[in-house]
């Protein structure tokens, strides 16, 4: 019995990875099987580059299918946490600063389906996230990042 990676993640990340499973299926499988039927209209695919490249994007889109199915299949809703309002847990954005007198920061944690650290939202695998969650406003955490540690103090979390 294989069990799956479960995928937390919030309702507006499941409804983006439906809306992104949908547009692939209807939409972009058609572009790439017209590319292909155009491509191979070209005769020699043995030196077609078209061809090669439109198989190459199949690949892909039907990787990124399936890819998105298992996610939605095994997606786990992350609920607000109305009982721990001051806590950091997944789905929640959190501000700190860096000590002694950084700039404030605010993240989202979200599942590692949805990161987007462009817009703010950072993966609950990620060494940052890992080390605020389950901390409280006021806290003051050292933070693993790439280029070593840094302490953050928690001012707020949403």
């Amino acid at each position: 019995m294989s069990t799956e990676k479960e995928y937390p993640m919030t309702r507006e990340g499941k409804l983006k990875l439906e809306q992104e499973l949908e547009y692939l299926k209807t939409v972009k499988r058609k572009e790439v099987v017209e590319r292909i039927k155009i491509a191979r209209s070209f005769g020699d695919l043995s030196e077609n580059s078209e061809y090669d490249s439109a198989k190459e994007e199949q690949a892909f889109v039907e990787g990124r299918i399936n890819t998105i199915e298992t996610m939605i299949r095994n997606a786990k809703i992350i609920e607000d946490d109305e009982y721990n309002p001051d806590t950091v847990t997944l789905g929640k954005t959190v501000t700190f600063v860096e000590l002694p007198e950084g700039e404030e920061e605010s993240y989202t944690i979200v599942g590692s389906a949805e990161a987007d650290p462009f817009e703010g939202r950072i993966s609950n695998d990620s060494p940052i996230a890992k080390s605020l969650l389950g901390c409280k406003v006021g806290d003051e955490v050292t933070v693993q990042t790439p280029g070593g540690e840094m302490s953050v103090r928690i001012v707020a979390v949403k």
